[in-house]
């Protein structure tokens, strides 16, 4: 039987299995670490398959959850657009596809618009909202039922569908993303898009109080 002492001296590091660690970074990049003399090595680097390290990290779980905002207008993920039954469940007739590296699946059941927009901070998702929301209403004018969606339907389709609801209902911010959040709670735009949404909310007030006709001051004597 041999002692405790006696294991320890027999134990050594090189007796050790190598432990690897496999990483996704934020861009998508995927890497193997392990340790080595007390410190962090990358000893492979995974090329990223199509479509992934683009401005998000790739979600391989099913996600048919669709927020139904207004009876006319839903925000869901890439997995609800790819779903006819989901699909004609809520009777969608359009879809605004502003996810990376997503095809557009069912072009002979409905009415698609596609605009490829990156899940980054420093994308200017204002400068998109023009053409989205322009398309929205369309859908609506049409009676139509649209859905908007892009890779997890959690940041990019989510600030769309929050400056449309501000832009066409008049209301804040703050008003906008909890009628989204409540609908889809997953929700969470990046930072970036949320500093975006708070500022177009303020342009928004600005413009309001400009168009306030200014009151003839009366010189009648």
């Amino acid at each position: 039987m041999h002692s405790l002492s006696q294991e320890i001296k027999a134990f050594s590091r090189n007796n050790l299995r190598k432990q690897c660690t496999r990483v996704t970074t934020l861009t998508g990049k995927k890497i193997i670490e392990t340790w080595k003399d007390a410190r962090i090595h990358v000893v492979e680097e995974v090329q990223p398959s199509e479509g992934v390290g683009c401005g998000y990290v790739q979600d391989l779980s099913l996600d048919l959850q669709v927020g139904v905002i207004k009876p006319w207008l839903l925000l869901g993920s890439q997995d609800a657009a790819h779903d006819l039954d989901v699909l004609k469940k809520h009777k969608v007739t359009h879809i605004l596809n502003v996810a990376y590296g997503v095809e557009n699946a069912f072009f002979s059941e409905f009415t698609y618009k596609s605009i490829s927009i990156l899940d980054l901070p420093e994308t200017n998702i204002l400068s998109y909202f023009p053409e989205c929301f322009e398309f929205i209403e369309q859908a609506k004018m049409k009676d139509g039922v649209v859905l908007v969606h892009c890779n997890a339907g959690v940041s990019r389709a989510a600030a769309i569908v929050i400056g449309f609801l501000m832009n066409s209902e008049e209301i804040s911010f703050t008003s906008a993303f909890a009628l989204v959040k409540n609908a889809r709670p997953s929700v969470c735009p990046n930072s970036g898009f949320m500093e975006q949404l708070r500022t177009y909310q303020e342009s928004k007030e600005s413009n309001k109080y400009d168009k306030i006709p200014q009151l003839e001051s009366d010189n009648s004597s």
